[in-house]
């Protein structure tokens, strides 16, 4: 019975989705901005052929790049708002791990990266822990 009484915690579904919203719209702007980056390519060499303020204008006139920005600003004021209602020690380390295991698997699936079998025990590890943080 216990263990069925967080499911029926208002505080725990508002502490729940106000971390994920932190975490979805994190994980996404990074992606974003990742992904932006490769498609946009070598900057030194933009740099080199269109001088710095050429470089510049192709990172911030790329569509993927706004993109991200745009999500990070939400991610950032989502933060705010969760740290107006919850405590620094919580929204902090689950927020921040929580990403880390949003972006590994996003940049699997959606950047094809190469993932190694470290990288995912330290994913689950943070679960592990995240899970121990909130009990």
């Amino acid at each position: 019975m216990l263990a069925t009484h967080f499911l029926f915690d208002p505080e725990f579904w508002k502490a729940t989705s106000m971390v994920a919203t932190i975490v979805i719209t994190s994980s996404t702007g990074e992606v974003l901005t990742a992904a932006a980056m490769k498609s946009i390519g070598d900057l030194d060499a933009i740099r080199a052929q269109s001088g710095i303020l050429g470089a510049i204008r192709v990172v911030v006139t790329s569509p993927l790049f706004v993109g991200g920005i745009v999500f990070m600003a939400l991610a950032f004021f989502s933060l705010l708002f969760a740290l107006n209602h919850m405590n620094l020690s919580l929204v902090g380390p689950a927020a921040a791990s929580l990403t880390l295991v949003t972006n590994t698997t996003a940049a699997k699936l959606f950047l094809k990266e190469k993932v190694d079998r470290r990288r995912w025990a330290s994913a689950a590890l943070v679960c592990v822990g995240v899970y121990l943080l909130a009990h």
